[in-house]
């Protein structure tokens, strides 16, 4: 229990780091779209762009991968199933074939969405999930926003994203021992759950175990 604030401090500090560096990156993410592995979408949590996810995507394309951002997302602060189909018209425009997401918090709803949509799920072979909340979060309920509303154990979206097994074993959901965003941890029944000796919400992103299950899903 001692090490709980710790991990809490370090996970803010953390985000705010990243925030910051994501707000003056003038990186051009087509730039990320070369390379001859199998390709990766990023999907970002709310209230984040791509570029908070810049780090993982640079260290995916540094390895050969062709990395894919949907910029329409923005700051993923719309309904999951509106953002899973700009994923999907993404993946039908692009022309992408067997493509693994990386996808951090919000994004991993996101993405187990779209792995059900008809377009886009013979697309799509897998998704690594940072710190997701499959099963919602307590907090939730107590916050007015629409945007944060949605995270609610009792939403229809995260009921029927529960109720909708036959793309979880596809995924591999990583996270930490403790997470201050989500108490009830992002453990997907039929996945690859993989626990961290670590906590946060954001600075998981950062474990090498991150990288090393993207890379293994990609090979």
């Amino acid at each position: 229990m001692l090490r709980i604030p710790g991990w809490w401090i370090a996970d803010y500090a953390y985000a705010a780091h990243w925030q910051v560096r994501a707000f003056f990156s003038r990186l051009d993410p087509i730039e990320l779209t070369t390379g001859h592995l199998r390709p990766v979408v990023v999907l970002p949590g709310v209230y984040e762009t791509w570029r908070f996810l810049q780090p993982l995507a640079q260290a995916l394309h540094d390895r050969g991968h062709p990395v894919h951002v949907v910029e329409a997302l923005g700051s993923n602060r719309r309904p999951v199933a509106e953002a899973a189909a700009e994923v999907a018209d993404y993946l039908e425009e692009h022309d992408l074939e067997d493509v693994v997401l990386a996808a951090h918090s919000k994004g991993g709803l996101v993405g187990k969405y779209a792995m059900t949509l008809g377009g886009s799920a013979r697309r799509i072979r897998s998704m690594v999930a940072v710190a997701s909340p499959f099963a919602g979060s307590l907090y939730a309920r107590w916050l007015p926003l629409p945007t944060l509303s949605i995270f609610s154990p009792r939403d229809p979206t995260i009921l029927a994203l529960a109720r909708e097994r036959s793309v979880d074993e596809r995924i591999v959901s990583v996270f930490g021992a403790f997470d201050p965003h989500i108490p009830e941890g992002s453990r997907l029944p039929g996945a690859k759950n993989v626990e961290l000796d670590t906590g946060g919400h954001f600075r998981v992103l950062a474990d090498p175990r991150v990288i090393g299950e993207l890379v293994a899903l990609s090979e």
